[in-house]
């Protein structure tokens, strides 16, 4: 999706804004899961979550481009809008995003303070998604799509930063909600000529993704009702759909239960916060312990923005309940 030449651009773009995020071998999540392991740190970035990388980037390129901007528009369910809210304030953009009704509340205030209008519409985020379509074209306003090549590029340079800090990786497992992050990884991976096996996560309740990349082509469900928002897709991307079948190398689907656990586990080992999103590719190979035992293994915690009743109720053992994520 891009060469070497852009993806260092990007990089550059990206540290004009933020450090280079940390990758840390813990030796407590290496005993858990028996594994070299090594976590990538996007918990660490100054919004809590990856995205910020693609909204930087897509807006710098979007000026770049000539192209007529009075104002931003998106949907979300908190990190791509906290992306895109902290890179209209730099450059000087006003943002609105669309959110569910019952989105976080704590990503909520986060997006506020970012300076971003918000706007809660539908029961989940498809709904408030082409919603924000029909807004964009009403008002004349400059629809950020949550897959586009630009996001795929600024979210590439965490993968850049990994690769290149820590060799000869065998696996990295990655989250899968509309798919810029796995697609940045694997592109990633290929323009630096490495074997390095992708593997995508998505929630047992959230499986679009997985039915899809088996079936070979864009399965939609009615619902993804799912504690980890972050990959609550229901409608997958066509084109990101074609870059993981071609470059991943599988798809695993953990339950609401092996979320939760793996998040106590993040705390527990390392004490760093972990949302559900971030703390699913942990739990997927903490599910293929056994085949994977022995590697050098990375993981992506991609976020760490859980609202803090809900991360109470998980370090108390607990599930939380589908209604309390819808």
């Amino acid at each position: 999706m891009f060469s070497l030449q852009e993806l260092e651009a990007a990089a550059n773009i990206v540290l004009d804004a933020m450090p280079a995020t940390p990758q840390y071998n813990w030796p407590l999540l290496c005993e858990r899961t028996g594994c070299d392991l090594w976590v990538k740190h996007e918990n660490h970035t100054p919004i809590g979550a990856f995205k910020l990388r693609g909204g930087l980037v897509f807006l710098k390129e979007l000026l770049a481009s000539g192209d007529k901007v009075s104002g931003i528009i998106t949907a979300t369910r908190g990190n791509h809008g906290q992306s895109i809210a902290l890179a209209g304030r730099k450059y000087d953009l006003p943002v609105t995003l669309y959110m569910p009704h019952g989105n976080s509340v704590e990503k909520n205030n986060a997006m506020r303070a970012f300076g971003a209008d918000l706007v809660e519409y539908g029961v989940d985020f498809d709904e408030a998604r082409v919603e924000a379509g029909r807004v964009a074209t009403e008002q004349d306003l400059t629809f950020v799509p949550s897959f586009h090549r630009w996001l795929v590029r600024g979210v590439a340079t965490y993968a850049y930063e990994f690769f290149n800090a820590v060799g000869d990786l065998d696996t990295v497992y990655v989250p899968v909600g509309m798919g810029s992050g796995i697609c940045g990884l694997i592109s990633t991976r290929d323009v630096l000529g490495l074997g390095t096996k992708i593997v995508g996560v998505v929630a047992e309740n959230a499986p679009a993704y997985a039915m899809s990349f088996e079936t070979g082509e864009v399965r939609e469900t009615n619902s993804a009702v799912t504690f980890a928002d972050g990959v609550a897709c229901r409608v997958p991307s066509k084109e990101a759909l074609e870059v993981i079948r071609r470059g991943a190398d599988r798809i695993v689907k953990v339950s609401e239960d092996e979320i939760a656990a793996a998040i106590r586990a993040y705390y527990n080992d390392t004490h760093n916060l972990a949302e559900g999103a971030g703390a699913a590719p942990l739990a997927a190979l903490v599910k293929e312990t056994n085949a994977m035992r022995g590697r050098k293994v990375g993981v992506i915690l991609t976020g760490g923005n859980i609202d803090a009743p809900m991360f109470h109720k998980v370090l108390s053992g607990e599930t939380p309940q589908l209604s309390e994520a819808a």
